[in-house]
């Protein structure tokens, strides 16, 4: 089993359909194998029978629950994408699996190789609109090919891992991060327990300081994310001072350890202005945007911060000249997708998610070789 990190490249045949009139023959084949559909019945599992175009052309009652569908003749013919409501299903030409987001689907990888001949198993890491709502969906996917009358088809079946890929990164945070952070603070609470040069005390209160509120802020970061996530995160919007906010966060991240070495400056061209917004919530999403800067580029390298406001709209950015690889690019936003290693992120995703599920805002970002990467959030002055 493997992610799909690395884009495919895709064709023109990917957005070929078969007709609904055949869609419904290749149902009703299915359907004449009783036994296979009894048995699809049976497990709890979600799914799907596609057809050479990636079709649904079967998808059984725990698929249909999943997805919140009743009639599952309402699928045939719809791609997986299209019938999980991905965000990118109707970007590319010919709808799912057309899109340079869909190069590095897990989903469709697995479904190519299938259509090769060779069954597969992998992680599929899609967002999707639920009632309205961005929902982030983790899901290991598993691609078999079969016939039924020389006829080739993919049996596809799905399982959420969203608890899993949760856990796994909240263990790489505390058992990582925290743990780390705790252990300067008992370092230097032992080193002051033997005693220090009196001119070395105020270097290390403040050390003991700094790392203290790291291992708040850490626990609190994970907290907020988990209420949000369930739709519990009370949002309390106050006025408040935008280039003061950058300035405080400046303070804040040029002691944090991932700025050594780099430069963290504000745009001279920041204006003050006053927006109304929750100013912890904002807060930590520029934070992880200036922390997320300073961890991609390199000793020397700056990072700069600039706000701004037009047309009733509060615009914060983060520059740094790195370019983001193009797989990166597509699955910046993903929950579980970290360019940190495995077992890392949900910083993009929470600032994704915290800005457009609770201030009201947007996010998006460039990154190409003329002007290195920025991240822009824009938020309502008066939501």
């Amino acid at each position: 089993m493997d992610n799909a990190n690395m884009s495919i490249p895709l064709s023109a045949a990917l957005s070929e359909r078969t007709a609904a009139e055949e869609v419904r023959r290749q149902n009703q084949l299915i359907l004449q194998l009783g036994y296979l559909r009894q048995a699809f019945e049976a497990v709890p599992n979600a799914v799907t029978i596609l057809n050479a175009h990636r079709q649904i052309v079967y998808a059984n009652p725990a698929f249909c629950h999943y997805i919140g569908v009743n009639d599952p003749e309402a699928l045939h013919g719809e791609r997986v994408g299209e019938a999980l409501t991905c965000v990118h299903a109707h970007v590319g030409p010919g709808g799912c699996g057309t899109s340079d987001f869909c190069s590095t689907c897990g989903a469709l990888h697995a479904m190519l190789q299938a259509q090769q001949g060779t069954k597969s198993v992998k992680e599929c890491r899609i967002i999707r609109r639920n009632a309205g709502e961005l929902e982030a969906v983790d899901l290991r996917v598993w691609a078999t090919p079969f016939e039924i009358e020389t006829r080739p088809f993919t049996i596809f079946a799905a399982v959420d891992i969203a608890d899993e890929k949760r856990r796994q990164i909240l263990e790489r945070i505390f058992f990582h991060d925290i743990r780390n952070t705790a252990g300067v603070i008992f370092g230097v609470a032992e080193l002051m327990r033997h005693g220090v040069p009196e001119t070395a005390e105020a270097e290390f209160h403040a050390l003991l300081l700094q790392a203290s509120r790291k291992l708040l802020d850490e626990i609190n970061a994970q907290q907020q994310l988990l209420a949000a996530e369930r739709g519990e995160l009370v949002v309390s919007f106050a006025p408040l001072l935008a280039r003061d906010l950058l300035e405080s966060l400046i303070a804040l991240y040029a002691q944090h350890d991932v700025a050594a070495d780099r430069h963290l400056r504000l745009d001279p061209a920041a204006e003050q202005f006053v927006l109304h917004s929750d100013e912890a919530l904002l807060g930590r999403v520029i934070g992880n945007l200036v922390k997320n800067a300073l961890e991609a580029c390199a000793a020397g390298d700056a990072v700069t911060v600039r706000c701004w406001q037009a047309e009733e709209q509060a615009h914060f950015s983060v520059h740094n000249s790195t370019v983001m690889p193009r797989h990166v690019q597509l699955q910046i936003f993903k929950r579980s997708f970290s360019t940190k290693g495995r077992d890392r992120g949900l910083g993009t995703y929470s600032i994704k998610l915290l800005t457009e599920q609770y201030l009201r805002g947007m996010v998006s970002f460039v990154s190409n070789e003329q002007v290195g990467t920025i991240f822009t959030a824009v938020y309502p002055l008066h939501p």
